[in-house]
Parts: C-alpha cells; structure tokens; sequence
C-alpha cells in the first residue's frame, strides 16, 4: 500500500518550524531549499524533522490543519 499523501515539519535555520502538506515530500524539500517557498526563505536550509503520510488527500489536510493550531503547536 502506498500513503502519497504527506504531512511534514521542518526545522528552519533560525530554529523555526515549517509545517506543511506535499504529494512529493523529495521535490518539496529541494523547493524549499532553493528559495522557491515564501515563508522559509530567509530561514535556509531546512532539515525535515517529521513526516506523516496519510491514504487520502483529507486525512492528510484534517492533520495539517491540526498541527498549526495551539494544540497542535504544543503536540
């Protein structure tokens, strides 16, 4: 069974985190690296820290959506 859905948390330079959702956590991580995301721009490189892959597109969105709330943050 493959889980293309993926949830990810990135450890930025400056000690900040980056969470997000991709359906190729590879090509992500290489785009934020090169300076083509906006929020980490300024924060590079970034180290994946956590990743969580998910059956479904919702599943995986539903988790995002969670981790960049105030219980999320603390999770």
């Amino acid at each position: 069974m493959t889980l293309p859905f993926a949830v990810y948390i990135l450890l930025c330079h400056d000690g900040k985190y980056d969470t997000g959702y991709t359906e190729n956590i590879q090509q992500r991580i290489q785009s934020h690296n090169k300076g083509e995301v906006n929020y980490p721009k300024t924060r590079l490189p970034v180290t994946l820290v956590h990743l969580s892959l998910f059956p479904d597109k919702k599943k995986a969105c539903d988790f995002e959506r969670y981790l960049k709330t105030g219980s999320g943050i603390a999770f």
